[in-house]
Parts: C-alpha cells; structure tokens; sequence
C-alpha cells in the first residue's frame, strides 16, 4: 500500500535545546536511525528459555553482537537485568563498560538509555517483588503506591537503568483476559489515581516512567491477549483514555508505550490520531512514544496494513512511534531506503530524534560518565523495600467472606490442616512480570535469590500455638485428582482448614494467569474446585484463600466456606500478609477493585454499565456479581453518616463540596474505604447506573470518627455526548455513599446549572481529599 508519511503542522513539536540541535545536525542518516533503535542481547530466535514477548522466535531471528549493531551509536539496551539471571554487581559493571565503549568508541559519542520491565518492582534478580496491580488497586491507597515506584525507581537508577515499562493503565473489562493481574480495576479513575500516582514516584528518582498500553488494549474481543478491539469512540474516550489523560497532564510521564491493538480496524502503532493528535496535539505531551515489542513489525505480519517492513516503519514513524523495541528491524535499513528513495520525509527522523535527544538530555546521559570500576554494591533488596511490599500486601488482602471462624487465635492449641497446590508455593505468590515467573521459571536450578516464605511457612510461623499438618491435594491446572483422598484425611483430622487454591503466573500459556494466558472459563483451574468441595464435604470448617490474577466464579465457595480470603499475587510479603490477616495480627482492609463474577457468561462486564447491562426479566443470564466493585470485610465496623453537600446548585464548570462522617464503631482499629458514588438518571446519552466520583482511605483506632471532606470537579460526572464533545451537562444527580458501588447507605441530590461545559485540559480531573478528626 502507499502511505503518505509528510509532516503535517499538528506534529510541530516544542523547540528542543540549542545542544539538542547541534548534536542532531551532525548525525548522519544512519547514526539518526541508529538512536532510534533498541538493542536486545540475549534474546534470539533459537527461543532458548521460553519467550517473553509475542512471537520472539520469529520476530528476531539472532543475537546480535554488541559492537557491530551499535558501530554507529544506540539509542536503549533492552533490558539487561530482566532477561536471563544477572548479579546485580556484575551486571552494572557490564553496563558502565557497554556505556563507556559507545562514548568513547562511536563518532555519536551518546549513551544508550537502559529500560527494564518494573510492574511488580524492578524485574531483576534479586531485586524486591512487590504485589501485583490488582493489590495496588484493591488498597485505595495512592501514595502508598507512590512510595513503591519511588523504591523501584531507587533500585533501577542503582544499576544504571534509566526507564522502566510501568505502569499498566489498561481499564479491566473482561475476567477472561491473560493480563487483568497487570491492571489496577475496572474503574477508570482508580486506575488513573493509582497509576499516576506510580509515575510520580518512579519519576521523582530521575527514572522515565512507560505508560502501557496506549490504548484499548485490555478491551480485546472474547478477552483474548492481542485480539482486535471493537470499541466505539465514545467508550475510548470516557472510558480507556482518562487514566492516561491523568497520567499524562497531571503525572507528567515521559514515555508512552503504544498498544498492540487495532482498535474498529486501525492499529494503535499506525494510528496519528492517537499517537500525535491526541496525545501530544491535545495533551501536550512532551516525552518519547516508544514501540511495544515487535509492534511495528506486526503491522506487516500481523495486522496487514504494511506491505513490508520499510512500510510499517514509515507508518509507525509517522503515526508518531519514536523508538523501535526491543531491538532495530524496521526502523534501520528499511527505514533508511525509504528516507534514501523519498518516499519518507527526513524530518520524521529528525522529529523523532530530537525528542530522543531531548530525553536523554533531561536524564543527563549526555554528560554521563561510565567507570565500571566504579561500581560499588548494590542491595536491591532492602528493608525499606521489603517493608513497603509488606504494607501493599496487607492493605491490598480483601476479605470476601466470613462466618466468624476469621480471625484464628494465634495462640489457641488446635489442629490446624493447610491444603492446597498453592499453599507451599513461593511462586503463587509473584504476578506474571515478576522476575521469578517472567525469566527465572525458564532456568530451572537457579536459587531465587529472596527470602520470601511460603503460605504454609508463613502460617507455621503465625499461628504459634497450632499444630499444623499439609497435603497439596492436586496441581494448579492438571487433572490429577490422585492427591485429593489424602488432602481429606489431613482436613477430617483438622479443626480447622485453610485450602490455598488459585493460579500459576506464566507467559504464553505456560500459566493460568498472565500475558498469554486467557481463560475459556472463569472456574477455578484444574480440579481445584473438586478439591474444595472436597473438603467442604468433610463438615470440617474450611476458609479458602485464593491467590490469583483474576477474579474467578466462586460463587458456590462464598456460600460453603466459613470464610473465603482474596489475594491478588500480593508478592515477597504476601504470605506474611495473608498469615496476619488469618490470625487477626492484620485487620483486613483491602476492597475489590473488580468484580466478582457470578459467571463466565456474564463477561466482559464492568460495574459502569447503563440500565441494559444489568440483570433483566427478559435474558437468562445474570450478570449481578457475587461481590461488587469496593466489597471488602473488616474485623472491626464502620459508620458512615452525615452526607452534605455544600451546594445543592453548583455550575456545569463548578466544583462539589461533598463531606461524611465515617466512625469505627468496632473494639479493635481498622481502615475504612468511603467511596461517593453518582447516579444521572437523564442525559443525552446513556450513562452507567452508578459511578465512582472519588474516595478516600480513613485509618480509625476503636471508637473514632472522622469527617471525610471530597472536593468534586463536576468533570468527574462528564462524557461523550451526541456530538463527540466530552461535557458536563445541567440536570439533577444523585450522590450516593456506601461500602460499595452496589450497597447505597446514604444520598444527597445535587442540580448541576447553567449551559453543558465542554471538558478542556485545563479543566481539573482530581478530586480533592481532606481527612479531619471528628
């Protein structure tokens, strides 16, 4: 096909520095596209390992040699922690030599920017594992997470690396989908708040925060991994777009990876509209758009759209794609014969170049220096660290269920049996981009390098005065239930039952969860519910403890268990986590940040949904989840009370002055999460029956109450109207207060005035938080 690549206006960007210039005007063509490309050693197609990205074999089909590939300069080292097992001391001494050799050994002179994989903590041998998204989100705690990327951006500039691919701001819409564990929720604004609150961290180190994946990727037909999207404008925009907006404008990222999607036909990696119009032509963003791996040469092979690997290259440079990752394919000699024949304009190089600069410039690599012998030792392990992972997975443990058996005295004598494929487990603990399951599962024999105890060694250390026997029972995901008589002999003994049931992180079907492994069915993998039932069956009392990446169907579960405890792969801490809140040392405070389906044929489902989503009279299925988005339990009670609004008219372009009173009305301390919630019952176009304006975590020792004050933008009840305008129309809301999208405890009317607001950046999209003791 032809494709017209001229610059048009809209992709002027801001003027880079006179340095920037000058050094951009002495490259030579190829030098120009050689800053463009990424370097990935020890990733070839012999698949030696396993992959870890789509279709690597293919895609490149040899290791290159370091010094042949970057004679005329490079512009990132692909991940040179994350891809086989690496000393950390070693490594960066590897690292500052790669480093000094393209200073002193290129005409360029330029160093490469490092990036390496950070979603779970920065994916490296023996660097701290923190919980996975999903636990970030259920924590509702921002700047807990902001201490986290500050931590991971400390380990990652320890050793030289200078971006990482995180955070993760797909909206969750299907349970099935491989990669919900990388989410945050299923809420657009508890992304955006979460994630941007991740930026700010991992940027305040000097480390370029990626976000990933821009956009619509999480919204793939049937919930399978890098299936085309059929989303229509209006659900892009009110709905996928607004945490990178946040994110963008109000975290100031400086990297945006695009998504592998085609969205109604058009692949985002093709894309200008999103990629330069919106992003950088709306939004003002400044930074570089690099390619998810192998993304430009999926156009070809892939999507269709390229002729040819010059031809994806010319489109996604156009499109406004800066970087070719992980390695330079299209963007080197295909591109350079394009640019070479006239049929791309140079002055895409040149755009892409001079923000590429311009980032490494910001970084200060353009006067870095590199002296391996330098390199000192490196912890990436730390007691801060490890104690911040601990705090996540604690906050982040949700307490789905209980009859009054939680929580277990540690130091009552009983018989305690513990059951299950993943209660001995380290690795049930870690998501599927940790380094454990992502590199290390693919060398067999090669230690950990954390100490991170099981569940069962957690809970032998917990509950001190129990006697405690195991039996696995089965596997996570075979059909070998020859384990199970023996697992019903340990629970007939027992007083007491903990069956630690749910996923194996892997990629690309080497697990139950994770990139590449989508579900068909939303049961418990393998044979794990026989096993349950099982037990169950034995009268003895069972508390079941799933550690997952997705919310599965466990309906039944709630209904038969005396309690059922919800982790989302909570890390290197999460068995200490999980242990505390069994024995009461942790009063559960982490709410759902999915849904809990009642079934696999209600997906893909949100709690965002109009009137017509919901369960009807006139369709067999009901999609009502088993537990809502915000549900979480507690050992302690909470209050709330006193709604008010400050105004019960407030301007389309106004603000809500919204407060409540929240009171711990248990005997032991907790942490409430007040959730306001809005219904619009008339607008120009449906709208979801409830939705989330803001919330607030509230710690509360015994008997104390404290007045929660939310300062609402009115864009937070804006969308898409007929016209495509994003606005805040006139017309009456109801605010709701609950402990949960679906349970309504209190409600205050408001009448938003005067004309629709069309939404601007300029407009605020944060709510403001006040916390006062009552």
């Amino acid at each position: 096909m032809s494709t017209d690549t001229t610059p048009s206006a809209s992709t002027t960007d801001v003027p880079a520095s006179p340095r920037v210039e000058e050094l951009l005007a002495s490259l030579t063509l190829e030098e120009k596209l050689a800053q463009l490309v990424g370097l990935w050693e020890g990733k070839g197609g012999d698949g030696e390992g396993g992959d870890v990205a789509p279709m690597q074999d293919a895609m490149q089909s040899e290791d290159a040699e370091f010094e042949s590939f970057a004679a005329r300069g490079l512009g990132q080292l692909t991940r040179p922690f994350g891809t086989a097992p690496v000393d950390p001391v070693a490594g960066a001494r590897t690292l500052a030599a790669r480093q000094r050799w393209l200073v002193e050994s290129t005409r360029p002179g330029i160093p490469a920017l490092v990036h390496e994989e950070c979603l779970t903590g920065l994916a490296a041998w023996k660097a701290t594992t923190f919980p996975a998204p999903l636990t970030w989100g259920a924590t509702f705690h921002p700047e807990l997470v902001e201490e986290m990327g500050a931590a991971i951006g400390e380990s990652m500039r320890s050793l030289g690396v200078h971006q990482g691919l995180a955070p993760v701001l797909d909206v969750v819409r299907d349970a099935r989908w491989g990669r919900v564990e990388e989410c945050i929720a299923e809420d657009p604004y508890v992304v955006g708040t979460v994630a941007t609150a991740y930026v700010r961290g991992v940027q305040s180190t000097g480390v370029v925060a990626t976000l990933k994946h821009f956009v619509g990727y999480s919204n793939s037909r049937a919930g399978r991994n890098l299936a085309p999207v059929h989303a229509g404008p209006r659900e892009v925009a009110d709905v996928l777009l607004p945490p990178f907006e946040m994110a963008v404008l109000d975290g100031g990222v400086d990297s945006v990876m695009n998504s592998y999607a085609e969205v109604d036909g058009v692949p985002v990696a093709a894309d200008a509209s999103l990629l330069t119009d919106l992003l950088r032509g709306e939004w003002g963003f400044t930074g570089t758009v690099v390619a998810d791996y192998f993304a430009i040469a999926f156009l070809q092979s892939l999507h269709g759209v390229a002729g040819d690997p010059g031809d994806a290259a010319a489109q996604a440079l156009a499109a406004g794609i800066d970087v070719e990752l992980p390695t330079g394919t299209a963007y080197l000699e295909p591109l350079a014969a394009r640019v070479r024949d006239g049929l791309t304009d140079e002055a895409l190089v040149d755009r892409a170049l001079r923000r590429v600069l311009a980032q490494k410039e910001r970084l200060g690599l353009l006067d870095a220096t590199f002296d391996p012998d330098a390199v000192g030792e490196v912890d990436l392990d730390p007691p801060a660290h490890r104690d911040l992972a601990r705090r996540i997975a604690e906050e982040g443990v949700v307490l789905l269920s209980n009859d009054g058996v939680l929580p277990l005295d540690p130091a009552a004598e009983r018989r305690v049996a513990v059951v299950g494929p993943n209660a001995d487990e380290v690795p049930a603990l870690f998501g599927c981009y940790s380094f454990a399951n992502h590199v290390l599962a693919q060398h067999p024999g090669v230690e950990l390098g954390l100490d991170a105890p099981s569940l069962l060694a957690a809970l032998r250390g917990e509950l001190t005065g129990a006697t405690t026997s195991y039996a696995r029972g089965c596997d996570v995901d075979t059909a070998d239930v020859s384990g199970i008589a023996a697992a019903v002999e340990e629970a007939q003994g027992a007083d007491v039952v903990v069956a630690v049931l749910g996923d194996r992180a892997g990629l690309f079907g080497r697990g139950t969860s994770g990139e590449g492994c989508d579900a068909e069915s939303l049961d418990l993998p393998g044979v794990q519910r026989e096993l349950l039932e099982a037990l169950l069956d034995t009268g003895r009392p069972v508390v079941a403890v799933l550690l997952t990446g997705r919310p599965y169907a466990v309906d039944w579960a709630l209904e038969r268990c005396a309690a059922v405890v919800q982790a989302f792969f909570p890390g290197q801490e999460g068995a200490g986590a999980v242990a505390g809140v069994l024995s009461g040392r942790v009063n559960p405070s982490g709410r759902l940040p999915v849904s809990l389906p009642r079934s696999v044929g209600a997906q893909p489902y949100s709690y965002l949904h109009p009137k017509l989503g919901a369960a009807s009279s006139v369709s067999n299925i009901d999609t009502k989840p088993v537990r809502p988005f915000g549900f979480g339990l507690s050992y302690t009670t909470f209050e709330r009370s006193d709604l008010r609004v400050a105004q019960t008219e407030v301007p389309t372009d106004g603000a809500l002055q919204v407060s409540v009173t929240v009171r711990n009305t248990g005997d032991r301390a907790g942490a409430d999460v007040v959730q306001l919630y809005a219904s619009d019952p008339v607008a120009s176009v449906t709208r979801p029956i409830t939705q989330l304006l803001g919330y607030a975590r509230v710690e509360l020792e015994a008997g104390q109450a404290a007045e929660v004050v939310l300062d609402v933008p009115t864009t937070r009840v804006a969308f898409t109207d007929r016209s495509m305008t994003r606005v805040v129309e006139p017309g009456a809301l109801e605010l709701r207060v609950g402990p949960s999208c679906a349970d309504v405890e209190l409600t205050a009317q408001v009448e938003l005035t005067g004309a629709a607001h069309p939404v601007t950046t300029a407009d605020r999209r944060v709510v403001g938080v006040d916390v006062v003791p009552a």
